[in-house]
């Protein structure tokens, strides 16, 4: 099985912490690294130095979509919150759900939400990919 990340965080949040709420990610959902497939978020992270290193890390391809793009996509967990700052009620999960192109079912572990040492937050979310997309 393939899956997707889907990943939201806070401006700026380093590399140790979005590296460490990826791997509690995986580890409650019973994965490893091997398993992931992609990465995901809202265009408006296309910026954001530790996802891109994350995914340079891993040779992972990268997804970006508008907030209009993840506001047509149902979650379990919408935010009011994420509403107001990013324009769409889900980034993790939403985004994980359409580059796995693929529906709530799919969602193997929900927003993941982890604080680092750094004081910021980082939210993963992993989607199964479709058998004929891995």
């Amino acid at each position: 099985m393939k899956v997707i990340l889907g990943l939201g965080c806070d401006r700026n949040t380093s590399l140790a912490t979005l590296r460490a709420a990826v791997e509690q990610a995986l580890a409650v959902a019973g994965l490893d690294q091997s398993a992931v497939a992609g990465a995901a978020s809202i265009d408006k992270k296309n910026d954001e130095m530790a996802i891109l290193q994350l995914a340079d890390e891993h040779d992972w391809p990268l997804y970006f979509f508008t907030a209009q793009q993840l506001a047509q996509v149902p979650v379990p967990n919408p935010s009011e919150t994420v509403r107001k700052y990013m324009g769409t009620p889900a980034v993790a999960e939403a985004a994980a759900l359409l580059a796995a192109d693929a529906d709530m079912r799919a969602l193997l572990l929900e927003k993941h939400k982890y604080r680092g040492e750094d004081g910021k937050n980082a939210t993963v979310s992993i989607a199964s990919m479709k058998e004929n997309n891995a």
